[in-house]
């Protein structure tokens, strides 16, 4: 079975063969939250690792977020960060959320994305919590964020910071991308 990347083809796929295509093999093309529902509203649950496979049971029709089976259990990943066909579910009927602020963009290409940041930049950011910012997306290391989204100095750092779906990142504030995400 060819792989393809989900925004541009999957929904074309999906509309056309009539058929479920669940139980499909998916791989996480960067490190990517397992969330317990459909949405950046729902706790964040596991990790797939970037190359790590799991299996897609089915995604929210119109929705790009879409249910999985891996190893440790069942989850939510946003689609733009997998590959694989997809297959339309139903979401689960439950209390949180669903009103955003903007939406995280996919990523524009490689990035020279930091491998971890110093130690005192860890500590001044988990010190100075900040209200996280709802988007629709997922956040992942390349992603691009609106402008809509205030990010915060961090004294004597290249970087600046926000707390995004409730993750700390760390964003180079000329480019708009994600260069590190606290997990």
């Amino acid at each position: 079975m060819r792989r393809i990347l989900f925004p541009a083809v999957a929904g074309a796929l999906v509309a056309m063969s009539g058929v479920a295509l669940a139980d499909t093999a998916v791989s996480a093309v960067t490190d990517l939250n397992v969330r317990a529902g459909p949405g950046p509203q729902y706790p964040v649950i596991g990790v797939l690792a970037a190359g790590q496979s799991a299996t897609l049971n089915g995604c929210i029709q119109n929705s790009k977020w879409c249910t999985i089976a891996e190893a440790g259990g069942q989850g939510w990943v946003y689609s733009d960060y997998v590959t694989a066909a997809i297959t339309v579910v139903t979401p689960p009927q439950d209390d949180y959320p669903d009103t955003y602020t903007g939406a995280i963009l996919s990523d524009d290409g490689p990035i020279d994305a930091i491998d971890r940041p110093p130690a005192e930049v860890g500590t001044y950011v988990s010190t100075h919590r900040l209200d996280p910012v709802y988007l629709d997306g997922e956040v992942v290391t390349g992603a691009t964020l609106p402008d809509t989204v205030e990010l915060r100095e961090i004294p004597d750092y290249r970087y600046r910071y926000v707390y995004v779906n409730g993750q700390q990142a760390l964003v180079d504030p000329q480019t708009r991308r994600i260069m590190y995400v606290v997990r």
